[in-house]
């Protein structure tokens, strides 16, 4: 089996990274991360990717002011160095242009904490508390130009419960966080992803729901 090499973009402390580079740890896992990258040199993911041997590398974006595109070109050119397949987005906290976006269609991942289409981009857990849902949760998704509007690959849910604080409700999520994002690259890596009609496909599964899982949470 070829193995897909993966970079994951972060800019804190990686825990999303941490459960991606766990799975990988499985040699029959599909993919592995082979660089971690990270736009802010002091973030504490870029440490946690060294002590388990992956190659890291920072693009700082304060010392691009306002050019965008010489940013995402040296960060082109550092996952073309590595022969990057695969992009996985961690926590990584700047908006992408559509040009750089395009040239990895289908072959960059994002997680965010809510459950699309519900509460783009951010302070999710803040305002699906003021909202009064009764579940949130995670989705992972290809990146496309417009923010946390492409194709869902797995999504899991979790109750929002009486008390609740954007705390609690943030831990809550971040478990199921940890669990589908390696589900997802998973399926990606295999090839098993397929978009139709902006909607995403998984070979083997035979309705939609089980093209966009949700798989069961142990909180619920």
């Amino acid at each position: 089996m070829t193995r897909k090499r993966v970079a994951v973009l972060i800019s804190g402390r990686g825990s999303n990274m941490t459960a991606l580079i766990e799975a990988a740890k499985d040699k029959n896992f599909p993919a592995e991360i082979v660089l971690v990258v990270s736009n802010r040199p002091d973030a504490g993911g870029l440490t946690s990717a060294r002590n388990a041997g992956i190659a890291t590398g920072v693009v700082d974006h304060a010392l691009y002011g306002k050019d965008r595109a010489a940013f995402e070109g040296t960060l082109q050119h550092l996952l073309k160095e590595y022969r990057i397949d695969i992009v996985c987005l961690a926590g990584f906290m700047r908006l992408l242009t559509a040009p750089f976006v395009r040239q990895w269609d289908g072959r960059m991942l994002n997680i965010h904490p809510a459950l699309l289409p519900a509460f783009k981009g951010l302070d999710t857990h803040r305002r699906a508390l003021e909202a009064g849902v009764t579940e949130h949760g995670a989705t992972v998704h290809f990146v496309v130009p417009d923010m946390d509007s492409g194709p869902i690959i797995a999504q899991a849910a979790v109750p929002v419960l009486a008390g609740d604080s954007e705390a609690d409700l943030a831990a809550r999520v971040l478990a199921v966080e940890h669990r589908i994002y390696p589900q997802a690259l998973r399926l990606v890596a295999e090839g098993r992803v397929r978009i139709e009609g902006g909607r995403c496909m998984i070979d083997g599964a035979t309705t939609e729901t089980d093209a966009a899982p949700i798989p069961p949470d142990s909180d619920r």
